[in-house]
């Protein structure tokens, strides 16, 4: 009787169990409807953490972002409830009384501030065109913001004379420095009227609005970036002579004395410069420089420098370190910054005075976002796993010592989500190729999988081995319905070092087909996949790499071609970023033509017979949709089955939740069909027939 009981105990609680434990696959909205925070912001004494939260707004069709607080390591809290727009980019005051941030609430974008213990949010401006970027002084007394010069009116003036046109590369509005007085003790702003003539009302008790002031208004360049020096008495700012793209490539450096307004030009090099941070003395500028390489910095590593404030001192650091370093963070123990080494992402620290970098942190496995609280004692990051979703984290630099203040992993904890796995292969020029293979959950050795590859955009991107990839790609749900999804990182990506990164000069599209076809010969021979049933896939470059494969191989039964060139000739001509094209293939179109042709997807299109969906936004200027429209009608004139989806008025990214959805089951449907064989609909349209 014992027995039977004993085990009606054990069937009820395994059925608990099974229950608790049961994995579901997420729709598509779930995976566009993750939380995802932002860079977090330390307060200067190092006890709080700002960061913003991302989620998905379905019914406005729009992604909403706010800013939340975690007070003294504590549980955060949303702090801030735009319900029309966004709030972001949170700043703390030196004192860490305020909080400052950017917000449209009805009046474009402006500057407010709240007391960090809690409160009403309050404008400090309100500039006609809006703000840009903003920054407190270290006194904490004033802002300084930068906002567009104002043309309206001449605008208005050549349109009511001349009707609408415009001229190429001419059209644009500078940027200028201002700065506001920001007094805590007088926030009542409006609370007595003001008259211009009124003896009754005294002038002394009129309470106007503060007014800023203009720090750099010039006419031969526009402000890019800035920073106050830590003793308030410079500001170190970035600025090229328009904010055209490609006259980021003319970028210099200079300073302002924040005193006698007086300018003077620090850095200004053939190739562009760019401020990286102060020294915490005030005497020094981190800043990184092509120096006079104009025609290869795409792809060569960055170089970083330091130099004294009167121009002397001037050399160069981290020659030894073979990455790009990101966020980089001057502090008195010296200079943080993180760096992809190949899929991680560690944490090292710079010597400002020998160059030399120190790994100093590499768990989690991926970690962004620096911020460091004022005394270089504490930092806040972002930090991801192969398991995890990105995290905030707090750590003392002193021990390492960790906590971590959010948990949107929770968000996936009951999915059939991704097990992903980092595996390497031989290219056929002999190059180590390294990609993520993503496997179901309960993935079995024993049989052979369709397959699925993603290719990742740049060429300088990277995919990382991650639990739940999200994006027009419904990856989980391949990996669910009995596929294998493979993610190279072709020859050109981020994390390999700069020689891996030039292997696809001159030689994109070939060598870059050579890394996914030689990943495909690998899993083959090791018996993983059904190489009668594979689809192919990416956006951007990832979308272009996919457009050549679906004109020089057979191999897929599908291609997804999302927002990728067609022809380097037409986008050369057509794109709004020429240098790239340049630098990529050596050479313009007028001086190789056969460069050009050798790497366009539209050469070999008498080959083309795969299947083909070709994804692009109506207005992309970085890859302008005429090369939709190219391959779209090269790949009807061979007779390929091939279908063009326009997203109406988005660039080369989509940006809202629905039409990623749509994107999302169009890709659904094009796999489902080839490789499948199945006749999907998409929810709702069916009833329309």
């Amino acid at each position: 009787m014992k027995k039977i009981v004993l085990l009606g105990v054990i069937v009820l609680l395994t059925t608990h169990i099974s229950a608790q434990d049961e994995k579901i696959v997420p729709s598509f909205e779930q995976i566009l409807s993750l939380k995802s925070a932002g860079t977090p912001v330390i307060s200067p004494d190092g006890n709080h953490v700002l960061f913003t939260v991302t989620q998905t707004d379905w019914k406005n069709n729009r992604y909403d972002t706010e800013i939340w607080l975690s007070k003294d390591r504590q549980k955060p809290f949303q702090f801030t409830n735009n319900p029309d727009d966004n709030s972001g980019n949170p700043e703390w005051s030196p004192d860490g009384k305020w909080i400052a941030f950017t917000s449209n609430r009805g009046n474009k974008n402006q500057i407010y501030a709240i007391y960090t213990e809690g409160g009403e949010a309050f404008p400090v401006t309100r500039e006609k065109n809006g703000v840009g970027a903003f920054e407190w002084s270290p006194d904490g007394t004033q802002i300084a913001f930068t906002v567009q010069q104002e043309t309206e009116k001449d605008d208005k003036k050549r349109e009511d004379r001349y009707g609408s046109y415009a001229v190429e590369d001419d059209e644009y509005k500078l940027t200028r420095l201002m700065v506001i007085d920001f007094d805590p003790d007088n926030l009542e702003y409006f609370v007595l009227p003001c008259y211009e003539k009124d003896s009754l009302t005294k002038e002394t008790l009129c309470q106007k609005w503060p007014e800023p002031e203009k720090l750099i208004d010039s006419v031969d360049y526009t402000i890019t970036s800035f920073q106050w020096s830590p003793n308030g008495e410079m500001i170190v700012f970035n600025h090229q002579p328009d904010p055209l793209f490609n006259s980021s490539f003319k970028s210099d450096i200079s300073i302002l004395d924040t005193d006698t307004k007086e300018i003077t030009t620090l850095v200004a090099n053939a190739g562009s410069d760019g401020f990286i941070d102060w020294s915490p003395d005030s005497k020094s500028v981190l800043y990184t420089s092509d120096v006079d390489n104009t025609s290869s910095n795409y792809y060569m590593n960055s170089r970083y420098f330091r130099i004294d404030t009167d121009g002397n001192n001037n050399r160069e650091l981290g020659m030894d370190f073979d990455e790009n370093l990101s966020g980089m963070k001057w502090t008195v123990q010296g200079i943080y910054a993180t760096a992809y080494q190949k899929t991680l992402r560690p944490l090292f620290l710079m010597n400002p005075d020998n160059g030399k970098v120190e790994k100093v942190l590499d768990d989690p496995a991926r970690i962004y976002g620096l911020s460091v609280s004022k005394d270089g004692a504490t930092m806040a990051y972002q930090g991801a796993g192969d398991k995890s979703l990105r995290e905030v984290y707090l750590v003392s630099l002193g021990n390492n010592k960790t906590v971590q203040l959010t948990d949107f992993t929770a968000q996936i904890n009951n999915w059939k989500y991704s097990v992903p796995e980092v595996i390497s292969w031989k290219s056929k020029d002999g190059s180590i190729i390294e990609g993520i293979l993503h496997k179901p959950m309960d993935y079995d050795p024993g049989r052979k999988y369709p397959l699925l590859v993603n290719i990742h955009g740049g060429p300088t991107g990277i995919s990382l081995p991650e639990p739940a990839p999200s994006s027009v790609y419904p990856v989980l749900q391949w990996l669910d319905k009995g596929a294998l999804v493979l993610m190279p990182n072709y020859r050109g990506s981020a994390g390999y070092g700069e020689e891996f990164r030039k292997l696809n000069v001159e030689n994109l599209g070939v060598g870059d087909a050579w890394d996914v076809m030689s990943g495909i010969e690998y899993l083959d021979k090791e018996g993983l996949i059904d190489t009668d049933k594979m689809g192919t896939m990416g956006w951007s470059q990832g979308g272009y790499i996919s457009a050549f494969l679906t004109t020089n191989t057979s191999a897929f039964k599908a291609v997804s071609v999302g927002a990728g060139i067609s022809n380097w000739m037409t986008y050369y001509v057509n794109t709004d970023i020429h240098p790239f094209t340049r630098q990529y293939l050596n050479a313009t179109p007028w001086e190789n033509e056969e460069i050009y042709r050798k790497t366009s997807p539209i050469t070999n299109i008498n080959n083309a017979s795969t299947p083909t969906l070709i994804q692009h936004g109506e207005f992309d200027k970085r890859v302008p949709i005429p090369n939709a429209y190219e391959l779209f009608q090269g790949l009807q004139d061979v007779g390929v089955d091939t279908k063009l989806i326009v997203y109406k008025g988005f660039g080369h990214g989509i940006t809202k939740p629905k039409e990623r959805l749509a994107a999302m089951w169009h890709n659904w449907q094009w796999f489902g069909k080839y490789l499948w064989g199945e006749d999907i609909e998409m929810p709702e349209l069916s009833k329309r027939r």
